[in-house]
């Protein structure tokens, strides 16, 4: 897992954000990195596009999201 502060995965990355996001400017924005050299799922806070994103490998993002699904946080 790594913290980016580059801008560079900007142009490389479709980000999107869920269709259940509220109009609460709280979003995560995600984006499909595995096709790049980073070979990774690019998390971000919609209000800082331009700002840090977090990499996960695509098994631990994919961990996350069934640990999420089986209400496994306090959400």
């Amino acid at each position: 897992m790594a913290l980016n502060k580059s801008l560079d995965l900007a142009p490389a990355a479709a980000w999107f954000k869920s269709s259940y996001s509220g109009n609460g400017n709280n979003c995560v924005e995600v984006a499909d990195l595995t096709a790049t050299p980073h070979r990774a799922v690019g998390l971000r806070d919609s209000n800082d596009p331009n700002g840090p994103a977090l990499l996960l490998p695509p098994a631990t993002f994919a961990h996350f999201i069934s640990d999420v699904r089986d209400g496994k946080f306090d959400l």
